[in-house]
């Protein structure tokens, strides 16, 4: 058996927020979140998950978001996030997801009462308990856009075991 080592990716997304409209919801990692602005996007504009695959995409190598993502969402017509975060895990053949760290900077919604949802939902997308995903919320004191209500930040950590 050969040593183990664990390696750590970065992932980034942000969207703007559309016009105030009733009855609107937010999809944020995994689940819907009431907010009277939607997410300007091609698809359902999941932040979270669009973050966590690009992290996905930092171990692998291949590119998803704006590439088999657009495919997917342009040309098959599948809003869902969760489907490129999978497609973005098919490409994990060496590593295993022991931790994901979410950051998430908006000035709204209050994210608080959603936390547990949302890392159960991301713990099971990527096969690890709700206790290995941590999401922190802040509105960075409104320094940025994100900040001042403009849209949603997000930075995801990804932490992997890989056999060497």
């Amino acid at each position: 058996m050969g040593n183990i080592v664990s390696v750590s990716t970065i992932g980034q997304d942000s969207h703007r927020f559309g016009d105030p409209c009733e009855g609107s919801l937010i999809r944020l990692g995994g689940i819907d979140i009431p907010f009277e602005k939607p997410i300007i996007a091609n698809s359902d504009g999941d932040v979270v998950l669009h973050a966590i695959t690009n992290a996905v995409s930092g171990f692998t190598g291949i590119n998803i978001l704006g590439g088999e993502a657009d495919k997917i969402c342009l040309e098959d017509g599948i809003k869902d996030s969760s489907v490129y975060l999978k497609k973005a895990l098919e490409y994990m053949t060496d590593g295993k997801i022991i931790h994901c760290s979410v950051t998430i900077e908006c000035l709204r919604p209050k994210l608080m009462p959603h936390i547990p949802q949302m890392k159960e939902s991301i713990g099971n997308l990527l096969g690890i308990p709700a206790s290995s995903v941590g999401i922190t919320a802040t509105t960075g004191e409104g320094l940025t856009g994100f900040g001042r209500g403009e849209g949603i930040q997000v930075f995801a950590i990804l932490s992997f075991a890989r056999e060497i």
